[in-house]
């Protein structure tokens, strides 16, 4: 903080529920992660521009999802990518996006199941390799952008 207020909002992403009064989840579910959270890159989007009102510098700190076959993680890092590069495009000031997680890692109600790593980790004997998406978000970094 500087001068009683804050430098930047972080903000994290994974999913959303669409939700009917009384509480009841309205999820249409078309695509989901392994752990039944629906896909909806657009909710960034609409993330970003409710933060907008606070006129503050805008950083993803978490955006990922667990997919233990690196069958959707592309595309979910390429379609959430786009919705932040509109919010950009529409004056909100985005100035960072960290996919969660370079690794697999240990979820604290789940434990290693959930596979959320770019690189995916060989719990046996530690070994570390690159999924495909790895290889596809370092491309996203090198070029700045998305081809």
């Amino acid at each position: 903080m500087t001068h009683g207020r804050h430098d930047f909002f972080a903000a994290q992403y994974y999913f959303h529920n669409r939700i009917k009064f009384p509480a009841i989840i309205k999820n249409e579910n078309k695509d989901i992660t392994d752990l039944g959270w629906e896909i909806y890159p657009e909710g960034i989007y609409h993330i970003l521009k409710d933060l907008k009102k606070y006129n503050l510098p805008i950083y993803i700190t978490e955006n990922g999802l667990a997919d233990a076959k690196d069958e959707k993680r592309k595309k979910f890092i390429k379609d959430h990518l786009f919705w932040m590069n509109k919010a950009i495009k529409d004056g909100i000031n985005v100035r960072g996006y960290f996919y969660w997680s370079l690794l697999d890692n240990f979820e604290w109600d789940k434990g290693f199941w959930p596979r959320f790593g770019l690189v995916e980790i060989d719990y046996k004997n530690l070994e570390r390799k690159p999924r495909k998406s790895f290889y596809v978000y370092k491309k996203i970094i090198e070029n700045n952008g998305i081809e």
